[in-house]
């Protein structure tokens, strides 16, 4: 199963640069507001 490299995030669905990024680094589909939003709130 191949996920589809686009740059939408899976948290906020807005398109953003940085999804791609932190698909790669860190295997997560998220913009770095949300990343950053879920490391400091992980509820």
């Amino acid at each position: 199963m191949k996920e589809k490299l686009d740059n939408i995030c899976e948290e906020c669905k807005k398109e953003d640069e940085s999804v791609s990024q932190n698909l790669i680094m860190y295997g997560y589909k998220f913009c770095e507001s949300c990343r950053l939003s879920k490391t400091i709130f992980p509820v």
